[in-house]
């Protein structure tokens, strides 16, 4: 991995853990389904930008359903889910809550393609539900009103991500770039009936505006060029490991900015969790080296 690569992949990480932060403020504020009708819809006109710049075409009409799909489980409901989430959580559980995508990723692709799962998956799921025990179990979050709700919309988010990611996989109709930017319309499309039921909670402030501005321009439309600028440098496996750097930095966040606890528990759960990720993902950075090297050959 270059410096170049590195240093994308660092900043992804940081932003992607960041958002977690952002949105623990902005939900409560503003009320989750306003703050992300907002985030897609800044994150749309943002990646409309850059395509006309780039002359990079969406084919609405051909794509249109594809768009939808990925738009809903791609966006929509896993940052409905997040936002409701954060009204009763941390940064640092949903950052660490929002890892076990592909744990769920694992079970879906087993059951999508009829095949059993081997001892090394098994033992990686066993050890992600044990990393979420240790996390929940022992915060004094659970003992609030709608925390358990909470936990499952997280764990349903992480799970709408491992939905759209084995349906990438399998449909592979449309180009990375076009995929971030039709399904932020789309996921704008899919939120605004949603916000009609729930308007926003109060006037934004300036401070509030500048957290929508972030997580729709930075956190969204920047994040997703990074992340296919990395994909197209060291690959899709290897940018996989931004999943493991995501709850370190929405953690270490949570605690710089909202002065958020950080308990063994919060540290344990997550360290637990990232190793079942880490196995159920077959990650391993010789594995990693082992390829790069293969390919540059």
């Amino acid at each position: 991995m270059t410096t170049a690569s590195l240093a994308r992949l660092l900043s992804l990480s940081a932003i992607w853990g960041a958002s977690f932060m952002f949105i623990r403020v902005g939900a409560p504020a503003l009320g989750p389904v306003a703050l992300m009708e907002a985030r897609v819809l800044l994150a749309a006109f943002f990646l409309a930008a850059v395509a006309r710049l780039l002359c990079r075409p969406l084919h609405w009409k051909a794509h249109w359903r594809h768009y939808l799909f990925i738009g809903l489980f791609n966006s929509a409901l896993p940052f409905l889910l997040f936002g409701y989430a954060a009204l009763t959580l941390s940064a640092a559980m949903l950052s660490i809550l929002n890892a076990t995508s592909p744990l769920w990723g694992a079970l879906i692709a087993a059951a999508w393609q009829r095949a059993p799962l081997d001892g090394r998956t098994l033992a990686g799921l066993a050890l992600g539900i044990t990393g979420v025990g240790l996390l929940v179990g022992f915060d004094r979050v659970v003992l609030q009103p709608g925390a358990g709700f909470a936990i499952a919309a997280s764990l349903a988010a992480a799970l709408c991500y491992a939905v759209a990611s084995n349906y990438a996989k399998s449909a592979r109709t449309v180009e990375p770039f076009a995929n971030a930017h039709g399904s932020m319309w789309a996921a704008s499309l899919l939120i605004a009936p949603v916000l009609l039921a729930f308007p926003p909670a109060a006037a934004p402030t300036a401070g509030i505006v500048a957290i929508v501005a972030a997580l729709g321009v930075v956190c969204t439309g920047v994040a997703y060029l990074l992340y296919f600028r990395l994909i197209d440098d060291i690959g899709a496996a290897p940018a996989l490991t931004v999943t493991f750097l995501i709850p370190l930095f929405g953690t270490f966040f949570g605690w710089l900015v909202l002065d958020e606890p950080v308990g063994w528990h919060t540290l344990a759960g997550g360290a637990v969790v990232i190793a079942g990720t880490a196995l159920v993902t077959g990650f391993s950075p010789r594995l990693l080296t082992l390829r790069k090297e293969a390919a540059n050959a």
